[in-house]
């Protein structure tokens, strides 16, 4: 049996990221509960998601190889997920605002009929540079940082913000395709090896 590729996020960014990649799949988000942990650092946190996101969609596609990724911003082990309103967004890009970060990305492939799946994390570091307030009002009134983890969008107007980067942009945008492509390359490309 030919084996499906299903991602398991809703993320209109990771769909397009996956879909240059060539990859054939289909979406089914995993909607688990993403709180961190007391004590569970950034890295942890997405690579625990990222796994448990990819196994609860596998149980719904027993023949399919399914993709799960988390995302999270990150100074220290203060975690900045998605701020859901304009209000924590502001706060969140004051906090960001002339200072360093950390993009954690985790990508776990998940094997149903294997029983069996693999995770790796990627980090990016970011460094914006000082932010006028009427700048990041101006940002935030556009509702780009909404759904975003850490309230920006790395690939949209905030781009212009960084003043150094390290690390692979596909990382900040939510899915790195080279570490998908590693982790597919495990993997019988049917079900019956």
């Amino acid at each position: 049996m030919e084996i499906d590729c299903v991602l398991a996020s809703s993320s209109p960014r990771r769909r397009e990221l996956l879909s240059k990649m060539g990859v054939s799949f289909t979406v089914d988000p995993a909607g688990i509960d993403e709180t961190q942990r007391p004590g569970e650092s950034p890295y942890h946190l997405v690579r625990r998601l990222a796994a448990a996101k990819a196994v609860a969609v596998a149980l719904r596609h027993p023949h399919s190889l399914v993709i799960g990724s988390d995302t999270v911003v990150a100074q220290g082990d203060e975690v900045f997920g998605k701020p859901g309103s304009q209000a924590n967004a502001f706060a969140m890009l004051e906090r960001l605002s002339g200072k360093a970060h950390q993009v954690y990305t985790a990508v776990a492939v998940w094997s149903a009929c294997e029983a069996r799946g693999l995770v790796r994390v990627a980090t990016a570091d970011v460094v914006f540079r000082p932010l006028s307030t009427d700048e990041i009002a101006a940002y935030v009134q556009t509702r780009e940082p909404l759904d975003k983890a850490g309230g920006y969008a790395i690939q949209g107007q905030a781009g212009a913000w960084v003043q150094k980067f390290r690390g692979d942009q596909e990382t900040v945008i939510g899915l790195p395709t080279t570490v998908v492509q590693a982790l597919l390359t495990h993997f019988p490309r049917s079900c019956g090896g």
